[in-house]
């Protein structure tokens, strides 16, 4: 989940454990765009079918992907939902033989339980009405101050020092997939001991599956060993890089505290991440760290002001200069 895009903070790894367990489809609340990116890069795999409700086709498309099971994206809602899909968000179905059938519209469709439906919106702060809330499940993903640093300190990470970048994520994807593999094998385990009828020690068979599983295992958690001590290394030396990455947070807030003074004040968080990452590229060079992070901070900040005093009234500059 992280490495597709999900903020590494406790409240936004909620979400993620809400969107894929919950009873009810997900709405995400999402004025950043970070539930979006997220869900089309954890559906890449699966063929993700994305659509706006005003695209003229997004019915058919939705009624294949009920019926294939793919996954299905509907962005940019507003405060209401089409009444089309209300069979879809009550999850309306019914056994027509052994098979699994739901009403779109006029048409009845066979539903492929691998099928998944999200909607996202990016609306700050929409009201919806009772009979639209109860139906899905509401889920607030705008952006915190924790897992934004962590968005930020993983770019200055990748441009400063690309080959630990690309070690940190082979770590991590190893240790998913061992983790995994560990489970597999304790799972064995546990239904050899169930279905063994008698003594244990005299069926070969068992005893085979159970030394070679002891022998998986024991290799896993060598791995895992060696893994994690090579991430605390990495994690060690990215360390280095917050101070920068925490700043850089604090004053995207700055920016989007701007609306309150003129609604016309709208950043994106795209637009701040890509002067963000060219300010790394174009910022003067430093061969020891404290001084590389002093022109970072430094060279950021002022090319922030630049770009936004832009934008700003005369009257507001001082202010604006004032909260940096």
């Amino acid at each position: 989940w992280l490495i597709a895009g999900l903020p590494n903070d406790s409240f936004s790894k909620e979400n993620g454990i809400i969107v894929d367990r919950a009873r009810r489809w997900p709405l995400c609340i999402d004025p950043q765009g970070q539930a979006n990116k997220w869900i089309k890069k954890m559906g890449q795999s699966s063929k993700i079918v994305v659509t706006k409700f005003s695209d003229s086709d997004y019915l058919l498309r939705l009624e294949g992907a009920i019926r294939y099971g793919t996954p299905f994206l509907v962005e940019n809602i507003q405060e209401e939902t089409d009444p089309a899909i209300e069979s879809v968000l009550l999850k309306q179905t019914f056994k027509k033989g052994n098979t699994i059938m739901l009403k779109l519209g006029e048409n009845i469709v066979e539903y492929s339980t691998d099928f998944r439906f999200y909607l996202t919106t990016k609306l700050r702060n929409p009201h919806y009405l009772p009979e639209v809330a109860v139906k899905v499940t509401l889920l607030n993903f705008m952006i915190t101050l924790v897992g934004l640093q962590d968005q930020l300190l993983n770019i200055v990470v990748a441009k400063e020092k690309p080959e630990l970048a690309e070690e940190k994520t082979r770590l991590v994807v190893e240790g998913a997939e061992n983790k995994k593999k560990l489970e597999q094998t304790e799972n064995k385990i546990l239904k050899v001991l169930a279905s063994s009828s008698g003594n244990i020690l005299d069926d070969e068979t068992a005893i085979n599956i159970l030394s070679a599983s002891k022998t998986l295992a024991n290799e896993i958690a060598e791995k895992q060993s060696v893994g994690e001590k090579m991430e605390a290394e990495i994690d060690e030396t990215r360390q280095g890089y917050v101070p920068v990455a925490f700043k850089a947070a604090v004053l995207f807030f700055v920016v989007a505290d701007l609306a309150n003074i003129d609604p016309m004040y709208q950043y994106s968080l795209p637009f701040f991440v890509n002067l963000y990452t060219t300010s790394i590229e174009k910022s003067p060079p430093a061969s020891v760290l404290a001084q590389r992070l002093v022109k970072l901070q430094e060279f950021f900040m002022y090319a922030l002001y630049q770009n936004i005093c832009r934008s700003l009234f005369e009257r507001h500059k001082i202010l604006f200069s004032f909260l940096l």
